[in-house]
């Protein structure tokens, strides 16, 4: 019983590591990306937009075949030849399939596009990222070839790692991922390699991959998963617009016929026509008719008696 146990437990465990294996890679695939350009600040958002691989194949430049296989070259471990120019060390393990996609350009284009002097830092869903400069997005030699994103796999690898086939939703398990479509001009077999040497001519020093930080190896630049482009560019960020004061009312005018109250005399009131009244001739009135009313008054009481 306890052997029967015993195997009961092995084969429990290697089911659990070959689920480890096998799922991270299938649920890792993606199958949109979010492309944002930075301003100078690196934190403003000039412009920014979220793109999945079916609307990529509906409405922009489609890149390769599905029957082509593309190669990047992974290290040599050679002291002596590092960086390999004859392109013909650990190549074929680095066959990544005949794989479709679009141009990172086209994509930095959608927000706004990259000038000379910006970057951009292509990340996926890990956070593994890598930068790349202007010329090599926009202005590529062709040893290294056009950038591209690509979301569709039409035939496995041959002699390297499987890659997954068909869409990234379906069973292109390592897509979207980057690869660089280089001409036939540097490899002595005739594949669309981009190798160390190319990497080396190709890219700025700060941009180059190395394997263990010793080795030069193209291949780390071929990232999976890939899930934001983000361009950071030289633009300075717009400047806030000042919110204006509200202007202070204006005191009312007085009318025109009518003197202002400050320049007006105390010892006399306007009537309906605009004449002043002497304040003496008012007290004159008054005591007129105090007299008149008493008059009527001492009147009226002889009339009584």
């Amino acid at each position: 019983m306890t052997n029967r146990r015993r195997e009961m437990m092995g084969l429990l465990v290697c089911i659990c590591v070959a689920l480890l294996c096998v799922v991270p890679s299938a649920q890792a695939a993606t199958t949109q990306v979010h492309v944002v350009k930075y301003a100078a600040d690196n934190a403003t958002i000039l412009n920014e937009t979220t793109v999945n691989y079916t609307c990529m194949e509906a409405n922009l430049p489609v890149h390769g075949d599905g029957v082509t296989h593309y190669y990047f070259q992974g290290p040599t471990f050679s002291e002596s030849d590092p960086w390999n120019p004859d392109e013909d060390v650990n190549v074929e393990s680095r066959d990544y399939g005949a794989v479709k996609g679009t141009n990172v350009k086209d994509l930095c284009d959608l927000v706004g596009g990259m000038s000379p002097g910006d970057e951009v830092r292509i990340t996926a869903t890990d956070g593994f990222n890598k930068w790349f400069g202007y010329t090599n997005v926009y202005e590529p030699q062709p040893r290294q070839g056009p950038i591209v994103l690509c979301w569709y796999n039409g035939e496995e690898s041959i002699t390297g790692e499987p890659q997954g086939t068909g869409y990234p939703d379906i069973d292109y398990y390592n897509g979207m991922r980057l690869i660089f479509f280089a001409d036939t001009s540097t490899n002595p077999w005739g594949y669309h390699c981009f190798g160390d040497w190319d990497m080396h001519e190709c890219l700025d020093e700060k941009y180059w991959h190395y394997f263990d930080g010793i080795w030069p190896s193209s291949s780390g630049l071929s990232i999976t998963w890939v899930d934001t482009i983000a361009i950071y560019s030289t633009i300075e960020p717009p400047k806030p617009t000042p919110t204006p004061l509200p202007s202070p009312s204006p005191s009312p005018s007085p009318p025109a016929n009518l003197p202002n109250e400050s320049s007006r005399t105390p010892a006399s009131a306007p009537d309906d026509t605009g004449t002043k009244i002497p304040y003496w001739s008012v007290i004159v009135i008054v005591l007129v008719l105090i007299l008149i009313g008493g008059l009527i008054a001492v009147r009226d009481e002889w009339k009584r008696r």
